[in-house]
């Protein structure tokens, strides 16, 4: 049998990025597309180390190039398919929703409806998100009902419910993944992370919203990216996997841990800002599915991936200030 050939939508999201990588790492050639020019190398880890496979960007936006994506499918007949492109950011989808359901369910829609067209695809993976669920409580399992809260979950549930009638009534060959609170080196900067190391090694207050009081599990972005590829080539089609860990956290009890392994004082670094509208006080995914049929584990406990953003954070540490703070909108 041939192998595999990946092609990635949204390369440039951390994500998708890191996930490009850990296929290069493991010697694939990767075709990566994503609707912005690459960004600075900080963003990008599969320039940081020589690896035995390769990626090869090219600039495709799925709202507006979709005769382009068609045209790479021909040339380059990938095998699988993993997109991570969507419109993400949960505060900002109540300020222009209608651009979030255009990115993430009418342009979702017509891509997999291209896709449904293209007979050399063995694997879709389609990259969601817990939000689909809402607030839960307990460790909730893939047949959870949807209940999403804000306009972002919302249109996110909609392309995911689309995928379920293309699986139903095409056989399309999609699988859906859905990681909880991913985290890593080349994580944008805005993220609670990198956001927190980046204030505190430069002096600055970090606004911490509601306090931080919401629960979640965090997770390295390179166990997910094992976890994916155990997806892409052995999931079950039509099935949904949870990639997450079971060790719960607050977001004020992450936070003064990054802090105290910078030396820094938690009440000095931090301000308390009023929490956002229609955010989840808990996500909490049970990954048993994926231990057991697929064989999976996390490896880097949290405390080894918050050194892993801090020796990343000081090797770009001259660039740090001249990099993007703060989530840009892009219709």
């Amino acid at each position: 049998m041939a192998r595999e050939k990946y092609l990635i939508l949204g390369s440039n999201s951390f994500s998708g990025a890191t996930f490009a990588d850990f296929l290069a790492a493991a010697g694939h050639h990767v075709i990566a597309t994503s609707r912005s020019h690459e960004p600075h190398d900080a963003f990008l880890p599969y320039k940081w180390n020589k690896r035995p496979g390769k990626v090869d960007f090219q600039r495709i936006d799925l709202n507006h190039d979709l005769e382009a994506l068609k045209s790479l499918l021909a040339r380059e007949k990938p095998t699988h398919v993993v997109n991570f492109a969507a419109q993400s950011m949960v505060g900002e989808s109540w300020l222009n929703p209608d651009h979030w359901m255009m990115t993430n369910v009418v342009s979702a829609v017509r891509l997999h409806d291209l896709l449904r067209n293209y007979d050399s695809l063995d694997r879709y993976i389609h990259v969601t998100t817990p939000e689909v669920y809402g607030s839960t409580e307990g460790w909730v399992s893939e047949e959870a009902p949807f209940n999403p809260s804000t306009p972002y979950a919302v249109s996110r549930a909609a392309g995911d419910m689309s995928l379920r009638t293309y699986f139903a009534n095409y056989q399309f060959p999609v699988v859906f993944t859905r990681a909880a609170n991913v985290y890593g080196p080349g994580q944008q900067l805005y993220r609670i992370v990198p956001r927190t190391i980046i204030a505190a090694m430069g002096g600055q207050k970090l606004r911490l919203d509601g306090g931080g009081k919401s629960i979640r599990v965090f997770i390295h972005m390179t166990d997910v990216s094992d976890a994916t590829l155990r997806i892409a080539t052995s999931g079950q089609v039509g099935a949904t996997y949870h990639i997450s860990g079971y060790e719960l956290v607050s977001i004020r009890t992450l936070v003064e841990m990054i802090l105290k392994r910078l030396g820094k004082s938690f009440d000095e670094c931090v301000e308390i800002g009023p929490e956002r509208p229609g955010k989840d006080t808990a996500y909490t995914l049970d990954s048993f599915k994926l231990r057991t049929e697929l064989g999976w584990r996390d490896t880097i406990s949290l405390e080894q991936g918050v050194d892993d953003v801090i020796a990343w954070a000081g090797r770009f540490s001259k660039d740090m200030t001249k990099l993007p703070s703060k989530y840009e909108h892009k219709p």
